[in-house]
């Protein structure tokens, strides 16, 4: 990566984002750090600027289950930085301490769904005009192995309700959206990839689930920065890996029908 080099990363403040932040920092450039508490992200700056003087810091605040405050900070974005070289869609709504809990986002959609899709796809979209004057750029979507494929019937999961599953469910928007979004900018410069970072990595989410972490953030923190800057990945775009892998993802993601209407209904829900 170049001293030039722009970064933005989601949910920056805590486990992976956190890991990436301090990885990326390392290399120089300029990050982009998001957050939605305060407090937090200005810690998490502090301490990258610590760890690394060199490189330039700048904050930006949102919290990303309001579609409002996600465009607001695009659009906040795309005023203040000259330009952006990377995105990391690494922020995300966990299975929940209560995972029987349906919970809502500002605009009444289920959470996990605002969270892990909408947002980054938005978010995406509103960076789109600076990512293709910058490139060549790459986005980074941070998925799961955990896929559950959707039911067009109950995308918002009011029947049937549980917080893994909404996450998995999310987790297979997200990379279907990656795969159409690759198609669309094809040619553009900029490339769209997504990836399963690590299995139960010691994060909050993982632990408010109650489940027990299997690898350190650590372990998600390289296969992820690898899709940001490795040169031998420049023209790869619509992959799925498994950590460093090029893999398959659930089969739903290769269904043209099926996410030609998951498109259709997220671009509808983003406006």
């Amino acid at each position: 990566m170049s001293s030039q080099h722009t970064t933005l990363i989601t949910g920056a403040t805590q486990g992976l984002g956190r890991g990436l932040a301090l990885d990326l920092a390392a290399r120089g450039g300029t990050l982009l750090l998001h957050g939605r508490n305060r407090a937090r992200l200005d810690a998490v700056a502090a301490e990258v600027r610590d760890t690394a003087p060199a490189t330039t810091v700048r904050t930006y605040l949102a919290d990303l289950a309001d579609l409002d405050q996600v465009h607001a900070m695009a659009a906040e974005i795309r005023a203040a930085e000259p330009r952006l070289d990377g995105l990391i869609n690494n922020a995300v709504a966990g299975g929940g301490a209560d995972p029987l809990r349906r919970e809502l986002s500002r605009q009444g959609h289920e959470l996990r769904f605002a969270v892990n899709h909408l947002a980054p796809y938005a978010l995406t979209r509103d960076l789109l005009p600076l990512l293709i004057a910058s490139a060549p750029a790459r986005v980074v979507n941070v998925a799961s192995m955990g896929q559950e494929a959707i039911d067009f019937d109950n995308v918002m999961l009011e029947r049937d309700y549980e917080g893994l599953r909404a996450y998995c469910r999310s987790k297979l928007a997200l990379i279907m959206a990656t795969f159409e979004l690759a198609a669309e900018l094809d040619g553009t410069g900029v490339t769209v990839n997504t990836l399963h970072p690590a299995h139960l990595m010691d994060t909050h989410g993982v632990r408010e689930y109650g489940l027990t972490p299997a690898t350190t953030v650590e372990e998600g923190v390289r296969p992820t920065v690898r899709l940001l800057t490795d040169p031998d990945l420049a023209s790869t775009t619509g992959h799925y890996f498994d950590r460093f892998t090029d893999s398959r993802a659930h089969e739903q993601a290769y269904d043209a029908d099926a996410r030609a209407r998951l498109m259709k209904l997220t671009r509808a829900l983003v406006r």
